[in-house]
Formats: structure tokens, sequence, C-alpha cells
């Protein structure tokens, strides 16, 4: 059991014991012990698995075929997800970079896991600032690749860098990849700690991102995000309620878009869940719980709980069996209070 990748350890420890097999059934939903946490598409799945067994050839096959086909959403996702692994299992990643390093691949995922280890830091500002060397070796191995820049858009709102030179990144970004959405979401978080109780600039910097995106490009989720991060602040200015329709009707656009039971737009299926039952949309929160099936994420969850997979399928069983006189977006376990503003 030791060898299996995290993703396959945290998800069956975090199981509810609850037998609610039945109702979920007739409700269109696995039940609560079908619900992993995070599971990877089919690409990345072979290669965390490999990564766990000390072979770090699959990841590298994975990451050099997203740089040659220029599939950016892609790279962003599984550079994250390997970063992720090497911190908790590092052998298979040190023998990749030993044997190649100067690979624009291994440079990504060392400027990602180099990020995410500085982040967890009490010394987070010092220690990014050693950091800045990582992401522009990896920005300079592929001019095209605009992954480095959104690390480096998150490594400058940890370094709480000023406005200008965030505008200099955020331009260099948008410049490789108009509609990147790793990209956007890393500038919706600086805008967010920059004008803190200012949601509706944050609004308004989604609104435009997403208006002048492809219908089917992730940016359509843009204020979705937008509007958790409203419905989780509790401070500033309210937002009209019509304006938090609105972005969770572009996010139910966007879902229909994709198949059901689909692990790549699970995270925009989750958040957009969280977002509808705030809204008291629990006819449509449940259409999302159907096309998420199994595939439950640690974002949105895990910035309300220590236990993502454990109040998702809370929230789901208020969504699922009705009004209980209490919040559905806060469970019996107490959680659901605001977002950390620690979290990366």
């Amino acid at each position: 059991m030791a060898l299996l990748p995290p993703f396959i350890r945290a998800s069956r420890a975090s199981r509810t014991t609850r037998n609610a097999a039945a109702p979920h059934s007739a409700a269109g939903l696995p039940a609560d012990d079908e619900v992993l946490l995070d599971v990877p598409d089919d690409r990345l799945g072979p290669a965390l698995v490999a990564a766990g067994l000390g072979a770090y050839a699959p990841a590298a096959q994975l990451m050099a075929r997203t740089r040659e086909q220029a599939e950016w959403e892609y790279r962003d996702r599984y550079a994250t997800r390997l970063a992720s692994f090497a911190r908790s299992r590092p052998e298979w990643f040190e023998e990749w970079r030993a044997a190649a390093p100067r690979d624009p691949d291994v440079l990504l995922v060392s400027a990602q896991l180099a990020v995410d280890r500085a982040w967890s830091s009490p010394a987070r500002a010092e220690l990014l600032r050693e950091v800045s060397p990582l992401i522009t070796a990896a920005a300079q191995s592929d001019v095209r690749d605009p992954v480095p820049w959104r690390i480096a858009l998150d490594h400058a709102r940890g370094t709480r860098a000023g406005h200008k030179y965030f505008g200099e990144l955020w331009e260099a970004a948008v410049r490789r990849a108009p509609h990147h959405y790793g990209c956007h979401v890393a500038a919706e978080r600086y805008l967010a700690e920059s004008w803190h109780g200012s949601h509706r600039e944050c609004f308004d910097f989604a609104d435009r991102a997403a208006q002048d995106a492809p219908a089917g490009s992730l940016v359509q989720a843009l204020p979705a995000r937008a509007a958790f991060a409203y419905l989780t602040d509790g401070c500033g200015p309210e937002v009209p309620r019509e304006r938090l329709d609105a972005a969770a009707d572009r996010a139910v656009a966007l879902s229909a878009r994709f198949p059901s039971l689909d692990p790549w737009p699970a995270e925009i299926r989750n958040l957009l869940t969280y977002v509808l039952v705030r809204l008291d949309r629990r006819d449509d929160a449940l259409a999302q719980l159907r096309l998420i099936g199994p595939y439950a994420t640690s974002f949105p969850w895990g910035r309300l709980s220590d236990d993502p997979l454990g109040h998702f399928l809370a929230v789901r069983e208020e969504v699922r069996s009705g009004p209980s006189g209490r919040p559905p977006w806060q469970p019996e376990n107490g959680h659901g209070g605001r977002v950390s503003p620690g979290d990366h």
C-alpha cells in the first residue's frame, strides 16, 4: 500500500462509513464509498502510479507531449500534480532531474515544486525570492510556454509584488496564451489580495476575461471563482444577486460542454456546486453533482474543511435529502467558514 500515490491512499482513507447506496442511487449519484478525491485523468494516472514505483519515464513522456502539442491547460495541471507528488515522494523526480537537468519539463516541475515548498513556510516571502532563478530558467527553456509565467504570477502574489511588476508578468503570460485558465486564476488571486474587500473589481476582471474567451474555454469558469471568493470572504460591499447568478449560469453552460463523469472538469463542477448551493439553487446543484459522479476535488472543499472529501459528501447529502434546518454548505462537522487567506 505504501507504493500507491496519495490520491488513492487519501481517498480511501477519507471515505465515510455511512451506508447510503440506495437513496443516492435513486438520486442518480454514486454511493459515498464510491466517491474518490482528486482522481487524475487517464493520462496522468499511469504517470503517478509509475512515479510511486520509482520510475520517471512516463511522467517525462507525458510532459514532453504536452509541450510538443502545446497543450498548455493540461501541462499546467500535470506540472502541479507532479510537483505535489514529488513533495512527498521525491526519489523519482530527483532521478529525472539528475538525468536531464536542462530539460524544459524538469525545469518547469522544479519551479512549481520550489514555489510549493516555499509557500508553506513562515518565511514565505524570503524563500520565494530565492526561487526566482528557477522560474526564470523554466520560462527561458521554452519561450512559448505560458505555465512558467503562471508560476511567476503566483510567485509575485507570494512576495507581495507591486502592480506594475505584476502587470508586466501578466502581459508576458497572455502574450503566449491569451485565454490560459491558470494564468487568469493566478491574476484573479493576486487582485483578490490586492483589492481585499473589493470583490466588484475581481468580478469585473473575471467577466471581461470570460466575455473575451471562447465558449469552451475554462476561463468561462472565472466569474464562478469570483463568486466563490465573495461568498466565502464575508467582507466588502455587497455584490448584486443577479451578478452571482450570471456567474453561475456561465459556469453551468461551460460544464454542459464536457462529458459527464469526467475527471477533467471535476474541479470546475465541484466549485460550481458550492456556488449553486450558496445561492439556494438546489436543483441546479443536484444536476452538477450527477455530472460530477465519483470525482470530488480538494478545491473548493479543502478551503473550507480539513476533510475535503467528508465535506463534499456532507454537502452532497444535504442537497440530495433536502433542507435540514442548517445551511447545506455548513454540514454537521461545523466547517464552512471563511477561506484562509494563506491558501496557495
